[in-house]
């Protein structure tokens, strides 16, 4: 892990710069994002994301049936929203590396730009680093509709009982300080699960932009309303998303229905009334799968996406 924190921040030192300049041969394809609705009040459905993994990402692990093909793009499609995180994901064959490789980056977010908005993750899930800083700020020069840099998995137990960052915090207001990409500004993002709440990690939650508030056991939804409330205390100057999964990854089994409506139900809630920005759906590779909370939210999103906020 160290290695990879090296690998990701080495050669930054005072390269402030160079972001303007990409290497010899990269394709300068510019994106199309959907357009926003003029002056028109934005509806539920731009708010909603969807979090992209890999096809088969989850294949054979936590429980989950069956065998997914579904890339983050068709994900999307699928349940039809406008935005999306990309967490790379551990292979599972070098678990210290991870997919998509960099190589395919350009071949993933050209997949992406029928979409409004891109998050792309520089930790991605399981605290593995996939690439350095640099590859993914000239990957946000050639696609506009990349508008941020997501921390995933982003803290660790340490052996003395507490619970720190990979990186350390003058490291990710390093990240968050970079030049801006072509006259915008990389927001950082992070994810907040409820059981890191019991720890003071203000010294990192101060320095990113967006906080994504997760409850990876379902049991834990039945706090949700706590959670988030402390959530909010935690980092009270970031702007918050709330994410929503579609299996109970925790605990290695279908997600319950009625905590899958109550993540709905008070993420509606909680748009309309300004309390969060946007919901997360996780993940692209369940979404073919013949999961009931994945074709009950598909549903959903039919149903209220339209509504204007």
């Amino acid at each position: 892990m160290q290695d990879g924190r090296r690998h990701f921040l080495k050669g930054f030192a005072g390269a402030v710069g160079g972001w303007a300049s990409l290497q010899d041969g990269l394709v300068n394809a510019k994106a199309d994002p959907l357009p926003l609705a003029g002056n028109k009040r934005q509806t539920v459905r731009d708010k909603l994301w969807i979090w992209g993994h890999p096809p088969g990402s989850h294949n054979g692990r936590f429980g989950i049936p069956g065998t997914s093909r579904m890339t983050p793009a068709e994900g999307a499609f699928y349940l039809n929203v406008p935005n999306l995180v990309l967490a790379p994901f551990p292979d599972p064959k070098e678990p210290c590396n991870s997919l998509p490789e960099p190589a395919l980056y350009d071949q993933y977010a050209i997949s992406f730009r029928p979409l409004r908005q891109v998050v792309w993750s520089i930790v991605g899930a399981g605290g593995v680093i996939p690439n350095g800083l640099q590859l993914d700020r000239q990957l946000a020069q050639k696609f506009p509709n990349i508008v941020g840099l997501m921390l995933d998995d982003f803290f660790r137990k340490t052996m003395d009982g507490s619970e720190v960052g990979l990186f350390t915090p003058g490291e990710v207001s390093f990240i968050h300080n970079q030049p801006e990409v072509n006259g915008r500004k990389l927001e950082l993002w992070i994810t907040l699960q409820y059981t890191d709440l019991k720890y003071d990690l203000s010294a990192y939650l101060t320095r990113v932009d967006v906080v994504t508030y997760w409850a990876i056991n379902a049991k834990n939804l039945e706090h949700l309303e706590d959670g988030f409330a402390q959530a909010e205390k935690a980092a009270p100057h970031a702007r918050k998303l709330l994410g929503c999964y579609l299996w109970d990854f925790g605990g290695h089994s279908p997600m319950p229905m009625g905590l899958m409506q109550k993540q709905c139900s008070l993420g509606l809630e909680w748009l309309r009334s300004g309390r969060i920005e946007g919901m997360i759906f996780l993940a692209s590779c369940d979404c073919d799968l013949g999961l009931e909370t994945v074709e009950w939210t598909r549903n959903w999103i039919r149903e209220v996406g339209g509504t204007e906020l």
